[in-house]
């Protein structure tokens, strides 16, 4: 992957990408200054080993904050647990990943899943996929996780799918959207004969226009579950270039690309103040588009992002 993302950077940077059209359009509405409405109830993505950073978590995040445990191949289901007991302590609603691929059977995922009840209280969960070419057991979707009524047995009261705004390429190598529109549209069936509220969270982008673009799309055809949209918190510049590339961000990188070029913001930290106003004016305008909360990706660090939260939602609810 290092290699990979090395030669991504080198030509992001490089000639190819600066054939992207970066000229506004005429028509886009004034931005929105306040993004409170979209903060509040925002949820946090971590891990066990960047968990481990944190001394306090409740001291960072407000209680009650939801966040999702990410469950990278080669964690240990023992470290996925003990992480999700320690948020729970914390007063903190927990939301760990089951990748499909990773797991090796049913009877591995219902362990899995008693253990999360059982341990931490866990009545919430992400299914996807997962960021492995080859499955390691019986699974290779989100789908057939839900199919086998664990979590229904276990009493789940939540659970989430994976949103892709800008396409997946492992999903759909021809760069169409078939397979993954497909799946939405099995998921949203499926959500109206579980007890568990269903929703979308979605990868991290840095353009609102696709993620509308993709939202109003899957509204058209029929798909109401309620979108959490991935954003990234504040990072370095190259931080955020080298994540993207690895998780497969697409045309949105041209803001990246744009913010690369720009000497006056080239050394600065990103923030994603600007996404978060043009979200919020989108939804403003765009109700149908069914977007309920924001999900951070905290890549520069989770203190980090936390602080920036903090800050803008105290200077968001004094502006108001």
């Amino acid at each position: 992957i290092l290699s990979k993302t090395k030669a991504g950077i080198d030509t992001f940077l490089g000639v190819k990408m600066t054939l992207l059209n970066f000229k506004k359009s005429k028509d886009q509405p004034a931005p929105i200054k306040d993004f409170n409405g979209l903060l509040n109830g925002f949820s946090m993505e971590i891990m066990p080993r960047t968990a481990e950073k944190v001394e306090s978590f409740a001291n960072i995040l407000p209680k009650d904050t939801l966040i999702y445990i990410a469950h990278i191949d080669g964690t240990s289901i023992d470290d996925m647990v003990r992480t999700a007991v320690r948020l729970g302590n914390e007063g903190f609603k927990v939301m760990p990943h089951f990748p499909a691929r990773i797991i090796k059977d049913k009877p591995t995922l219902s362990d899995w899943i008693d253990r999360y009840v059982s341990e931490a209280g866990v009545k919430q969960a992400l299914l996807l996929a997962g960021g492995i070419d080859t499955p390691k057991g019986s699974f290779d979707s989100s789908m057939q996780l839900l199919e086998t009524e664990l979590f229904d047995k276990y009493g789940f009261t939540d659970l989430n799918v994976a949103g892709h705004p800008e396409g997946n390429k492992d999903i759909d190598p021809d760069n169409t959207n078939k397979n993954v529109d497909m799946a939405l549209e099995w998921k949203q069936k499926f959500s109206e004969r579980t007890d568990a509220n269903m929703g979308i969270t979605t990868q991290f982008a840095f353009d609102s226009v696709p993620i509308f673009e993709w939202a109003n799309r899957i509204n058209a055809a029929g798909i109401t579950l309620p979108i959490n949209v991935g954003v990234a918190g504040p990072a370095k510049l190259q931080t955020l270039i080298k994540f993207a590339i690895a998780c497969g961000v697409g045309p949105s990188l041209k803001v990246l690309q744009k913010r690369a070029l720009d000497l006056t913001k080239l050394l600065l930290p990103y923030e994603p103040t600007e996404i978060l106003e043009a979200l919020a004016t989108g939804v403003s305008k765009n109700p149908n588009a069914n977007i309920s909360s924001i999900h951070f990706f905290p890549l520069g660090g989770i203190k980090t992002n936390a602080e920036w939260i903090s800050n803008n939602l105290t200077k968001n609810i004094k502006s108001a």
